[in-house]
């Protein structure tokens, strides 16, 4: 049976908690400052909500995901549902006031639906988390849009 695998990446920025959370939540814009390709909603009452389903399309590969947990100021959660080899795959994003403003850890865990193939998607993930955590500090600490 494959290892369950986990990454993270971190950052701090100025801004407050709420702010960094307002943008995690606005998925829609999330290629505005990440390497994220396009989104589309596909599922839901309220287009960001708790359940919302939505694809971000980069570069060929159609990552479709659920929104698993939203406590505003505090953490943002998501599911995988397809579009990568990865089973049980969990991402959160949590935020800690600090130094007057807010670090952030993006975090995940998941299996390999091929077996051996749990370290590279660890490592790609793992600088895929870096560029995500880096283009939200970028855009978090140059305030409201």
């Amino acid at each position: 049976m494959a290892k369950i695998q986990r990454i993270s990446a971190n950052g701090h920025t100025s801004a407050s908690p709420e702010a960094v959370y307002a943008l995690l939540e606005d998925r829609e814009h999330w290629p505005d400052w990440s390497p994220l390709g396009k989104f589309r909603v596909l599922e839901t009452g309220d287009r960001n909500g708790l359940g919302a389903i939505g694809v971000f399309s980069t570069n060929g590969v159609n990552a479709c995901e659920e929104v698993i947990a939203l406590e505003p100021g505090k953490r943002f959660g998501y599911t995988l549902r397809k579009g990568m080899p990865l089973r049980d795959y969990r991402a959160y994003v949590d935020l800690t006031p600090a130094l007057g403003g807010t670090d952030i850890h993006w975090h995940a865990s998941f299996v390999p639906k091929i077996p051996g193939t749990g370290g590279l998607y660890r490592r790609f993930l793992g600088r895929f988390f870096g560029r995500m955590v880096d283009g939200l500090v970028a855009r978090a600490s140059r305030g409201a849009p």
